[in-house]
């Protein structure tokens, strides 16, 4: 693998930070327990402190460092072509309610922002949805239509800001872009000072649904509340068997610097070349930072080295002024109906809460999240409640239900019948992974730069699928359900809840499994 370029970090995780929050060690009692310090965790504990709740917000590592630090960070109602797909599944009051719901999730975070005089790059732009090619021009019309029935202020054009022809393009006025890290730092800090309880590291294992419910974390600590939030980006705990209807997928990002006279002046995207989006952010005197995101592909699936060097090299053609500075990766989960699950957990549920399935536009579905829970908790409801519902199931989704279950049998089986991912430990090159048989059994081994190897189970502790390397961010992953693991075998992201148990090499006792 060639040398990637830029620093491997979130540019919003390089300049944000905020203070450091205690691990939970005792007992807790709070009417609200909300597990997640994402965008959707943070705002629903926000609302519901604002509300009047005593709150715990729960995160395993740093809060806003997860998905959520690692965004592209567009605030929008447009999400793709969405509204044509929508007015089809959900009828024309479904996807008013969803353009709705959006919409006023962009305008809300304005609203919030000015009330706590929070600087966070936020600018008001319209998106777009693109295509290069003609064959594309009639769907784009299409979903025009669709989004202005929706309440967009939606059109069809052919003129853009970008520096290439486009055949069409869908325009929605009215979206905003803003820093994520600087906007949640500042509603956790809002949080505490309202009398809010924040711990991190503080990574929670276990659920009781009971009245009131019992929570446990890692260390041992017991939370009691009366209701739960489950905010983990994909739900930590399978009883809703929610896996089953929720796909990940990862997308690459490369952010660079430009001239700020070369800034296209829009949020766009086009699904066309396996995902293209581009975006511009505030950086310093007379430059902005475009950030392009693409290359979407399942976690543990496909060389990811590869797919960074195709997007960079994506942007150095269609942007030849810009100066590759950062890259990282963002994660999300798609429903089988492409609409998000937020409310109750599953049907026996009295007092747990979901908050998943975003699809990629984790920024108005957060916020819409926590308006959307906050009311159920404090017994209202929403216009759009009964959309995002968790327990619908509709009979458009079902052949996606077959093929996301498709895809995770192929992997749970298929995986096992391979002899081997490579032949011997020997095989592994300085600073990367593979699975290899050892006594029989298959470890997941990662030779680090000094030639020392590493090896863990192979088996992902969600459901036993077989974990594959993700060569360009040193990771284990599970393409099942997309839980990922450091080199050691500690969880990066669930739904796995457990590490990779470390396990012995040639010559050491025992064998993998």
């Amino acid at each position: 693998m060639t040398r990637l370029p830029g620093t491997y970090e979130s540019y919003w995780m390089e300049t944000a930070e905020g203070p450091r929050h205690p691990g939970l060690t005792d007992r807790l009692e709070v009417d609200v327990a909300v597990v997640g310090g994402g965008i959707a965790g943070i705002c629903t504990a926000w609302e519901l402190v604002r509300a009047g709740r005593s709150v715990a917000l729960l995160e395993a590592d740093r809060v806003a460092a997860g998905v959520t630090g690692y965004t592209t960070a567009k605030l929008s109602a447009q999400h793709g072509l969405i509204y044509a797909q929508l007015r089809k599944s959900f009828g024309a009051v479904g996807a008013r309610q969803y353009g709705r719901s959006q919409q006023e999730a962009v305008e809300y975070v304005e609203r919030v922002a000015a009330e706590l005089g929070i600087d966070c790059d936020l600018e008001r732009l319209p998106g777009y949805v693109y295509a290069e090619s003609t064959e594309a021009v009639d769907q784009l019309k299409a979903e025009a239509d669709a989004a202005r029935e929706a309440g967009l202020a939606a059109s069809f054009v052919t003129d853009t800001g970008l520096p290439y022809p486009v055949a069409g393009a869908v325009r929605v006025e009215g979206q905003a872009q803003f820093h994520p890290h600087k906007y949640l730092l500042a509603l956790v800090a809002d949080l505490v000072g309202r009398g809010g309880k924040v711990y991190e590291r503080t990574r929670v294992v276990s659920l009781d649904e009971g009245e009131p419910c019992r929570l446990t974390t890692e260390a041992g600590a017991e939370i009691v509340a009366r209701d739960v939030v489950v905010a983990t980006h994909y739900p930590v705990f399978d009883r809703a068997l929610l896996f089953s209807r929720l796909e990940p997928h990862r997308e690459l990002v490369v952010a660079a610097t430009v001239p700020a006279d070369r800034d296209p002046g829009g949020m766009y995207i086009t699904q066309e070349q396996n995902t293209r989006s581009v975006r511009t952010a505030p950086y310093g005197e007379n430059q902005r930072l475009l950030i392009v995101t693409g290359e979407k592909f399942k976690p543990g699936v496909g060389e990811v080295g590869e797919r960074y060097e195709r997007l960079a090299a994506w942007t150095e053609e269609r942007f030849p002024f810009a100066r590759i500075t950062h890259r990282w990766a963002a994660q999300d989960n798609t429903t089988t109906d492409q609409v998000p699950y937020v409310g109750r957990f599953h049907p026996g549920a009295r007092h747990v809460y979901v908050a998943t399935g975003f699809g990629g536009w984790g920024m108005s579905n957060g916020v819409m999240s926590g308006q959307l829970l906050t009311a159920r908790i404090t017994g209202e409801e929403l216009p759009w409640t009964s959309l995002y519902d968790p327990r619908r199931l509709h009979p458009r989704e079902t052949s996606s239900l077959l093929k996301v279950q498709g895809s995770v049998l192929k992997h749970f089986v298929g995986d096992r019948l391979r002899a081997s991912h490579v032949d011997s430990v020997e095989d592994i090159a300085p600073g990367s992974g593979a699975v290899v048989r050892v006594g029989g059994r298959r470890c997941a081994v990662y030779r680090d730069e000094s030639g020392t190897a590493h090896a863990v189970s192979a088996r992902c502790t969600h459901l036993g699928c077989l974990v594959h390397f993700n060569d360009a961010e040193r990771a284990w992953e599970c393409p099942c359900h997309g839980s990922r693991f450091d080199t050691d075998g500690s969880v990066i992201q669930g739904p796995a809840v457990r590490p990779l148990e470390p396990r012995p090499l040639p010559g050491e006792a025992g064998v993998c499994d």
